[in-house]
């Protein structure tokens, strides 16, 4: 096992220093929107690494200015970033910095204040979704209703090779999402320690969304 990931059971906790580092940071209540959302990013792209270490590659013949090489390059289909709105879109940029050919797709989706229950108002992914690797990304896994749906349309529309990640998760996030979809895959920087009867993830760092784009 990586000393910098933590693995159980389908979930990889990322506890690289400087993604615990800057997940102490954003946890701050005083930190400005501004840098929570450039923190954010950061971590994005660092859990990015991880997530994509095990990208299938296939050897090809360069020119370099020395001489012919066999080099290894990333093999089959572009993958798809499927950020939830929206906060999920606060690691779209991060991730394609390290993978700027990626295929987006976006998923609509709002939790109900009374049931907890996720409500999809938008979905426009690539056709071919299901000859694709697909990262599906937001950064609270609190409940998972929100997770457990997206994946449910993914897979209505032919995806097969699914990941998640996300930046908190909630034990009982983690459950509800591995008992609905056992073979998708989990990825965050920390697994705190339940949610509140408001179903937010305690002691978390309260709505990622508000705190991203500074609403309330």
């Amino acid at each position: 096992m990586d000393r910098m990931t933590k693995q159980q059971d389908g979930v990889t906790v990322v506890d690289h220093p400087l993604v615990q580092h800057k997940l102490t940071l954003m946890r701050q209540k005083d930190r400005s929107t501004k840098s929570f959302r450039q923190l954010l990013n950061e971590i994005g792209m660092l859990l990015c690494y991880e997530v994509t270490r095990d990208l299938p590659v296939e050897m090809v013949d360069i020119e370099t200015p020395l001489q012919t090489s066999r080099q290894p390059v990333i093999s089959g289909k572009k993958m798809v970033f499927a950020p939830i709105l929206r906060a999920g879109v606060g690691f779209l940029d991060g991730m394609l910095e390290l993978v700027p050919a990626a295929r987006v797709a976006h998923i609509g989706l709002y939790r109900d204040p009374d049931t907890l229950q996720a409500v999809e108002y938008y979905f426009k992914a690539p056709s071919d979704i299901a000859d694709r690797m697909i990262v599906v990304m937001d950064p609270m896994l609190a409940t998972a209703n929100s997770a457990v749906a997206a994946i449910d349309r993914l897979k209505e529309r032919g995806a097969k090779d699914l990941r998640f990640v996300c930046l908190l998760a909630a034990p009982e996030g983690i459950e509800r999402l591995r008992g609905a979809h056992p073979e998708v895959r989990i990825w965050t920087a920390a697994i705190d320690e339940k949610l509140n009867d408001h179903g937010y993830i305690v002691p978390g760092l309260g709505d990622a969304g508000d705190r991203m784009f500074g609403t309330r």
